[in-house]
């Protein structure tokens, strides 16, 4: 009989926001936001926030899970592009449009920003960047 452990995923707390669900994890947060939803500045604080509770002193990064079609201010980048312990953010969506507008948000944000149509290939990515395995 083989004894060990497997190394599963665990949320460490999960919040339930106007905007929708952001799940945060050892190392890394994943936002999924509802249809429809303006990310304002106002509302990436909220985020920033979490952010700041659980990543103070630690590097961090940031899966954008895109299932629903919203709205971005692009001076929300500003400040995420502000602070030093994002170290990835990572957009996952099989939509074109979510891929064009990728390359727009990346012009506002200029730090490690990855596209991936698979959640898998965008986690590794964000763990490898993060310092992680």
């Amino acid at each position: 009989m083989k004894v060990g452990h497997t190394k599963k995923t665990i949320i460490v707390r999960e919040y339930q926001l106007e905007t929708g669900v952001v799940q945060v994890f050892d190392n890394y947060m994943v936002a999924i936001f509802e249809e429809g939803v303006t990310m304002t500045l106002e509302r990436a604080f909220q985020i920033i926030g979490i952010s700041e509770i659980h990543f103070r002193d630690k590097d961090f990064g940031y899966i954008s899970l895109r299932k629903n079609s919203y709205a971005i201010d692009p001076t929300v980048y500003n400040y995420l592009r502000e602070m030093e312990n994002l170290k990835a953010f990572a957009i996952v969506s099989i939509k074109e449009i979510d891929m064009h507008n990728f390359k727009i948000e990346k012009m506002f944000y200029k730090k490690p920003m990855k596209f991936f149509i698979e959640f898998d290939n965008a986690l590794a990515w964000v763990k490898k960047r993060v310092g992680t395995k």
